[in-house]
């Protein structure tokens, strides 16, 4: 199934949506000459309502692009996008097309800013974190007219394309390994929550493995600020003081599992016989604990490469076959954290006693 290219918008399309001429438009989105308030809020409230950018090079260059791709991510705080980004960096190697970042700290709003200042340069294509955009955003994105590459998540519909992994199987795959190993009282840590909406598809594909064995998720807590060692040391000793019989906490991403970890193995508990761990991202900087945290493979080089490759392979003007949806598979890494008694055996591992 294909559809034709989309139509970017122009002056007109805002000034018929609006009921003002196309120079009130452009006085308004230029902020210039004498236009009333209330004209002014109407003629932003249609531009924001149709996805309208403004072209910061029109007649500049005669293909109305710049040959740069609009890289928008979260954070480079947690460990996570810069892999990404390494992966981007290497696709777009020789294509003639540069990336260019920008942050949003998983906030809507910001989301809205930057994709606003980025799309009005006209790039040749935006590859943007995750699936969940405002309506303002999602306008932006539908009405540019260029490729659209949605990245780290496949659950749900995308703009244009997407390449990830499906979150909510990642948290039922970990649900199923606990299980497994005969872990019943499990508690879930996680930040950045609920902004991040990947972190939340793992939890809920969790916890519904987990009732499909007839089990709740024993404690849970949850901070809306970003990952570190220590907030997770914090965290897995108030969940702990709070519920003593706890027999696995599951976290929503290696950092905070790390410093869980590390607060455990201070104190001499047994890690994992009387407390099993786990993470998520496979975050490399942490092989150098004690022990290896349980964790998953997120296939963060390979999601920013398969994207970039997206983009670089797209002509304007080309037709686009709708949804384009690249699902990889994330695997567990045992680590040391997780019984391993049905882990499959690998060449090296030590003969059963």
């Amino acid at each position: 199934m294909t559809r034709p290219p989309r139509r970017p918008l122009t002056l007109r399309d805002v000034s018929e949506a609006a009921g003002v001429s196309e120079m009130t438009v452009s006085r308004v989105l230029r902020d210039k000459g004498d236009v009333s308030a209330a004209t002014r809020q109407r003629v932003r409230d249609a531009a924001k309502r149709l996805g309208y950018v403004p072209n910061r090079i029109a007649g500049s260059l005669a293909g109305g692009r710049v040959n740069l791709v609009a890289v928008v991510i979260p954070s480079l705080k947690n460990m996570v996008f810069p892999e990404v980004l390494s992966g981007i960096s290497e696709a777009l190697a020789g294509t003639g097309l540069q990336p260019v970042v920008g942050f949003t700290d998983y906030l809507p709003e910001t989301e809205e800013q930057v994709l606003y200042e980025m799309l009005s340069w006209r790039p040749s294509g935006v590859i943007v974190a995750g699936l969940e955009h405002s309506p303002a955003s999602r306008a932006m994105l539908t009405q540019s007219g260029i490729p659209v590459v949605e990245i780290m998540d496949t659950d749900g519909i995308p703009i244009d394309a997407c390449v990830g992994i499906s979150h909510r199987r990642a948290g039922r795959e970990m649900a199923e390994a606990i299980l497994a190993e005969g872990y019943r009282r499990i508690a879930f840590l996680g930040t950045k929550m609920p902004l991040d909406h990947r972190a939340r598809k793992r939890l809920e594909g969790f916890a519904e493995r987990l009732s499909e064995d007839g089990i709740a998720i024993a404690d849970r807590e949850f901070y809306s600020g970003g990952s570190a060692l220590a907030k997770g040391r914090e965290m897995t000793q108030r969940l702990l003081e709070r519920s003593p019989d706890i027999d696995f906490i599951y976290y929503s991403n290696d950092m905070i599992g790390a410093g869980g970890l590390l607060w455990l193995l201070e104190r001499g508990v047994d890690v994992p016989g009387r407390i099993g761990l786990a993470g998520f991202n496979g975050v490399e900087l942490l092989d150098g604990l004690p022990r290896q945290l349980a964790t998953m493979d997120a296939c963060r080089r390979e999601i920013g490469r398969r994207a970039a490759e997206l983009i670089a392979a797209r002509q304007p003007g080309t037709a686009i076959v709708t949804p384009e949806r690249l699902d990889l598979s994330p695997t567990i890494a045992w680590g040391d954290t997780l019984r391993r008694s049905t882990r499959p055996a690998k060449q090296g591992d030590p003969a059963p006693a």
